[in-house]
């Protein structure tokens, strides 16, 4: 079992004081040694691209879990792939100024790129890696949420669909 099903699992069988790695956006990585404590909590809220995922059920019948087996209410952002581009653009021009400035920051080559250089390769990540992820992996999860919440280009929420519960 991977450590976020079995962080899930142990959360979920209500036992105390379970530990999680520390995800980095600097690195864009987990942070060796580092953990964070869970106690309890009444609400664990978990974030991520890929968690409705289910993947192929396996050949010989037996049970597996998925993140998703773990989630009570789950709520997908959904927005047109023009209004994510879009918005996935604008936020890697405003960290060029700010984490990407940062030595150890994964994206720190791009703090050093012209702005019409920086739209350029903002794009092409979006096409060829985003883009892709998410008509691939992310789009097909939508209707395994709870709760659908559609934004429009201003991230206001156009509408709402929530699966009968």
């Amino acid at each position: 079992m991977c450590d976020l099903l079995r962080f899930l699992n142990d959360v979920k069988a209500g036992q105390r004081k379970v530990k999680a790695p520390v995800y980095s956006h600097v690195s864009y990585d987990v942070i060796p040694g580092e953990m964070i404590e869970v106690d309890q909590p009444d609400i664990l809220i978990v974030e991520g691209l890929n968690v409705l995922q289910t993947g192929r059920p396996p050949k010989d019948g037996k049970a597996i879990p998925y993140v998703s087996d773990f989630f009570d209410f789950s709520v997908y952002i959904d927005a047109e792939e023009s209004v994510l581009e879009s918005w996935y653009v604008r936020r890697f021009s405003a960290l060029r100024s700010t984490a990407f400035r940062d030595p150890l920051s994964y994206f720190h080559r791009y703090s050093q790129v012209t702005d019409s250089e920086a739209q350029d390769i903002a794009r092409s990540i979006w096409s060829r890696i985003n883009l892709a992820n998410l008509r691939e992996n992310i789009l097909p999860t939508r209707q395994r949420a709870s709760l659908i919440l559609r934004k429009g280009e201003d991230h206001r929420i156009e509408s709402v669909a929530l699966r009968k519960l």
